[in-house]
């Protein structure tokens, strides 16, 4: 169930970037979000991921943190020092579950914190609520 107030909103002039380094993973989330037209962009890992942000900051990052090279933490931590990425809504989409990995997830810098096997609710409801966030900000 996505929120109300979401089903007739335009999130099409949102930037999103999922970050996942199993495509299997990545498919899932664009499959999940394809209703809202967000441009949706993917990176396979760390380096992409960074690399994809300097060329167009998304608004939203869905960020796996399991990765090969640079991890999702590292990601978060370098996006976080910089300035002119602070401010990038990061949701974690991990495998991790343990109360270690959520806090430093969160310590780290993310907004959210979704465990894998995503639930299309509450990554829909996540999302929705982390591009409310933006709009806010915007204002």
């Amino acid at each position: 169930m996505v929120p109300l107030y979401a089903q007739d909103h335009d999130y099409s002039k949102y930037n999103v970037l999922a970050v996942d380094d199993i495509p299997l993973n990545l498919l899932l989330v664009q499959k999940m979000l394809s209703r809202f037209n967000f441009k949706l962009r993917t990176a396979a890992n760390g380096q992409a991921a960074l690399d994809a942000v300097a060329q167009e900051k998304p608004d939203l990052m869905l960020l796996d943190l399991m990765m090969p090279g640079i991890d999702g933490f590292e990601v978060i931590r370098r996006l976080r020092a910089n300035p002119a990425t602070a401010d990038i809504q990061i949701v974690i989409l991990s495998a991790l579950n343990s109360n270690e990995d959520i806090v430093k997830g969160f310590n780290e810098g993310a907004n959210e914190f979704i465990t894998k096997p995503i639930i299309m609710e509450k990554l829909l409801t996540c999302v929705v609520t982390q591009m409310s966030i933006v709009e806010s900000k915007q204002k």
